[in-house]
């Protein structure tokens, strides 16, 4: 099973999202072709109703943690309630930062 199956999954089963993108960027960074390292997620869920956008993304990364100690380098998540959704983003797929290499800055 690819990551992105694996990330797509998981968050299937444990938030029961109306909106889930798994997006594999990792062709937009310098890794090998066919790499899975690099993700952005949207995830629209009313279970993120009444919580702040850090406990959303402490929710994922907990679910996630084993993707991201062992094969992600890079994961850029977007998350919603329906009604933020309707109301902000339903029309304007957020941008994922650029990656800067594993902490190497540019000059």
């Amino acid at each position: 099973m690819t990551i992105e199956a694996v990330i797509e999954q998981k968050l299937l089963s444990a938030f029961s999202p109306i909106h889930l993108d798994v997006i594999n960027e990792s062709h937009q960074h310098n890794v090998a072709p066919g790499s899975e390292s690099h993700f952005k997620v949207i995830i629209v869920t009313d279970d993120f109703i009444g919580e702040r956008l850090i406990k959303r993304h402490r929710a994922i990364n907990s679910l996630l943690s084993t993707e991201l100690a062992e094969k992600i380098h890079a994961l850029a998540l977007h998350t919603y309630t329906k009604d933020e959704w309707d109301k902000y983003y339903a029309d304007n797929t957020p941008l994922s930062p650029k990656c800067l290499g594993g902490g190497k800055k540019s000059s």
